[in-house]
């Protein structure tokens, strides 16, 4: 298989490695306070905070800040702030409230991932792309010399054959993580080209039918940070028109770093990304808010929660709840965020209203995608904020 490779991935070199890992650039977004509070923990310490460029600040003189940040990223490389780790993969163990989440960091091939709809790519999205949304990540991305991916990708192995292949080395880090986020261990994997082999053999033939009803394979649904990797698909399909074949086939950003996680993994726990609408018109929000259905959601407004209809059919009632968020906001203003977690949802609802989602059951992703191809955006998180992907690891991309 061609479309998984074995990286030459960089860890950092600093005693300190709970200052280093931070959370996802694109989670908090409505929480200041959580960057501060961040930026004050990590002070003077080397870290992987000031080579990412948190989302809430994305209007915040960017660049200056994407800027600094290239520099910082030189500036690290020049020093040896990381040591690289060869020919192997890395076992990833994640412990938060959820319980221990199994991942392995690898690389994959950006010509085998499709973020459009109908794909038959081996890599594929899992909701809608904002197109609108890749060309300021393109701006951070495009001079910098590495990548720190919170990009996880999720596989179909319900009897866990990739993980009972691989075989343990030494442990490369094992630390708790800041701003409640858990405790993370990292171990090397000896035997890359086992690991990949039981990843060939997850969707072929017979078994691929069997699963999907379809012929066609899906290796990989993009679980969190699909928009990052589009952003590195953007840049390397600008990169590759000036390179001849030969470069193409080894250039470094042709290969994207991610972790991988079986979507059977007991602490991968599919969450609602809830809706908070940021209005002073909330009565006449609730007004126009008619759903229908079996199903049920709920609305909080002003820390007060009560029940609404919502369509049984999980993907079509977001979708319809989407509409009608954008046909508010157009006709009377306000704005929409996105929310991960029912306390935050309810402390947000002063500012407006909030609606708590119903999940999807993750056993049926992929049969989703594969039927019907991308759900609407935001219609799943994989646990918590502060269970989302930490950045660690690094791979230069030039």
């Amino acid at each position: 298989m061609n479309t998984i490779k074995i990286p030459r991935i960089l860890l950092p070199n600093t005693y300190d490695l709970s200052a280093w890992a931070v959370n996802a650039c694109d989670q908090f977004t409505s929480d200041e306070e959580y960057w501060r509070n961040l930026y004050s923990y990590v002070g003077d310490k080397p870290s992987a905070l000031k080579l990412i460029l948190p989302e809430i600040y994305l209007s915040d003189k960017p660049k200056e800040r994407i800027e600094k940040i290239n520099q910082t990223m030189y500036s690290y490389l020049a020093s040896g702030m990381f040591r690289a780790v060869e020919d192997g993969f890395i076992l990833v163990e994640r412990t938060t409230q959820s319980g221990k989440r199994t991942g392995i960091v690898l690389a994959v091939d950006l010509e085998d991932y499709s973020y459009e709809k109908g794909s038959s790519a081996l890599i594929r999205s899992t909701e809608a792309t904002i197109l609108e949304r890749i060309p300021p990540r393109v701006q951070i991305r495009k001079d910098a010399p590495i990548e720190l991916p919170h990009i996880m990708l999720l596989y179909d192995d319900k009897e866990n054959e990739v993980l009972s292949s691989v075989k343990r080395g030494n442990v490369l880090y094992d630390f708790d993580l800041n701003m409640g986020g858990g405790h993370l261990t990292g171990t090397y994997i000896t035997n890359p080209h086992a690991v990949i082999d039981a990843f060939d053999n997850l969707c072929d033939g017979m078994s691929c039918y069997a699963k999907y009803g379809s012929f066609q394979r899906l290796l990989f649904a993009v679980g969190d940070g699909n928009h990052s990797l589009a952003t590195a698909k953007a840049c390397w399909d600008g990169i590759k028109e000036t390179l001849n074949a030969e470069q193409r086939a080894v250039h470094p950003a042709r290969y994207a770093l991610v972790e991988v996680v079986n979507i059977y993994d007991e602490a991968l726990k599919f969450e609602p990304i809830h809706r908070i609408v940021k209005t002073d018109k909330t009565d006449l929000f609730m007004k126009g808010l008619n759903l229908g259905g079996s199903g049920k959601a709920v609305v909080a407004v002003s820390g007060r929660r009560g029940a609404i209809k919502f369509p049984e059919n999980i993907p079509e009632g977001i979708k319809a709840l989407d509409e009608y968020i954008s046909s508010f906001i157009q006709r009377n203003g306000g704005e929409v965020d996105y929310v991960h977690g029912d306390d935050e949802l309810k402390r947000l609802s002063y500012q407006g209203v909030g609606i708590m989602l119903p999940a999807i059951k993750k056993e049926d992703l992929f049969r989703l995608i594969v039927k019907g191809g991308n759900l609407p955006r935001k219609t799943f998180s994989m646990g918590d904020g502060n269970e989302k992907r930490y950045y660690m690891e690094a791979k230069a991309i030039k």
